[in-house]
C-alpha cells in the first residue's frame, strides 16, 4: 500500500505518493543549477540607487548564477508620476539590467503601474496606460518557461481597481493561461511561480500582533483560489517580493513560501531592521533546493 501523506495548505489538501513521486521526480530533474531573485530594485536616479542597482548586479555576475529572476518594483515609481518620468525610470532599468551576464526574466510589480493614481495626471485613455508601459517596455507580464527539468511560472499579482488604487490579485485571464499551462507538464515536474505580491506573509502578524488581518495591498485577495489550481502538482517554491521583508514559510513539508528582502533594502536609504540590501540565491540540487541571502555589500553614502 502506497503511503499517502496529506498536506494542509491554507484550508486546502496537498496529497503525494510519497516513494513513487519520489522516484519520477529524480527521473525528471536531476541536474543542479542555481538562479538569483533580486526584488524591490525601485530603481531611481536619487539616493545612489543607480549605484547600487550596479553593484548587486556585479555580486551576481560574480556568482555566475544560470539567470535572474526579478521580483517586480523595478523602478521608483511609474504610478503617481508623469509620462516623462515614467518614461526615464523605464529607460533607466533598460539601460542598467544590460549588465547582467546571465538571462533575465522580470515579473510585474506594482510600481511599474504607469499613471494608475489621479494626481499623475495621465488619463486612463493613454497608450501606455496602467500596465501596457511594461508590456511595450519590459514583455509579458504573466508567461512560463523551462530550465533543468524544472518548470518556471511568472505571475501578474498586481489587480487595478476602477476607483484607481492596486491591490493584489489574479486576474482571470491569467488563472485561465494557467490552467492551460499546467496541462503541458506532468504531475511530478518541479514547479517554481515568481510574484510581486505575496500569497502568504507572516509579517503582519509578527509586527502588529497574532489576530490582525492583511489588507488587500499586502497579499493576493484571491491567492487560495490559485493555490487549489496547484494542489496535484509538486509546487516547490514560491518567490514573492513587496513587502522588503524576508521570510521562509515552508509549508507541509512540500512548498516553500520565500519573501526575499529587498535589492533596495529600505528603499536605498539602509537596512530595513536587521535586513540588509540584498537579494537571494537559489540552489538546486537532486530535485532539491537550498538558499541564501546574499548581502551584496552596498552602504548608504554619508552626507
Amino acid at each position: 500500500m502506497k503511503k499517502i501523506i496529506a498536506l494542509f495548505l491554507i484550508g486546502i489538501l496537498f496529497v503525494s505518493c510519497d516513494s513513487d513521486t519520489k522516484q519520477k521526480e529524480a527521473a525528471v530533474s536531476s541536474e543542479q543549477f542555481t538562479f538569483a531573485f533580486l526584488t524591490d530594485i525601485h530603481l531611481q536616479p536619487e539616493r545612489n540607487a543607480t549605484e547600487g542597482f550596479r553593484k548587486a548586479i556585479e555580486k551576481v555576475n560574480e556568482l555566475d548564477p544560470d539567470f535572474v529572476i526579478t521580483g517586480g518594483d523595478l523602478i521608483m515609481d511609474a504610478l503617481g508620476v508623469s509620462y516623462a518620468r515614467a518614461d526615464s525610470l523605464y529607460n533607466l532599468y533598460d539601460e542598467v539590467s544590460k549588465e547582467f551576464k546571465m538571462p533575465v526574466y522580470n515579473t510585474f510589480g506594482n510600481h511599474e503601474t504607469f499613471g494608475v493614481y489621479k494626481d499623475s495626471g495621465i488619463d486612463t485613455t493613454h497608450e501606455e496606460y496602467n500596465k501596457k508601459m511594461f508590456e511595450n517596455r519590459i514583455g509579458k507580464r504573466f508567461y512560463s518557461f523551462d530550465h533543468k527539468g524544472w518548470h518556471f511560472i511568472v505571475l501578474d499579482a498586481v489587480g487595478v481597481k476602477p476607483e484607481r488604487y492596486y491591490y493584489g490579485h489574479i486576474d482571470e485571464e491569467q488563472i485561465t493561461w494557467l490552467k492551460s499551462d499546467l496541462q503541458k507538464i506532468t504531475k511530478e515536474t518541479p514547479i517554481v511561480i515568481t510574484v510581486h505580491i505575496p500569497f502568504i506573509t507572516s509579517m503582519t502578524q509578527l509586527t502588529k500582533g497574532s489576530l490582525e488581518a492583511n489588507g488587500e495591498g499586502l497579499v493576493i485577495t484571491n491567492a487560495r483560489d490559485v493555490l487549489l489550481l496547484l494542489y496535484e502538482y509538486n509546487l516547490k517554491l514560491v518567490l514573492q517580493g513587496h513587502l522588503h521583508f524576508l521570510e521562509d514559510i515552508y509549508v507541509g513539508g512540500k512548498t516553500h513560501f520565500i519573501t526575499g528582502g529587498a535589492v533596495s533594502a529600505s528603499w536605498w536609504e539602509g537596512p530595513r531592521g536587521t535586513m540588509e540590501e540584498g537579494f537571494v540565491l537559489v540552489k538546486v540540487k537532486d530535485n532539491q533546493l537550498d538558499w541564501d541571502y546574499i548581502d551584496y555589500g552596498w552602504e548608504v553614502a554619508e552626507n
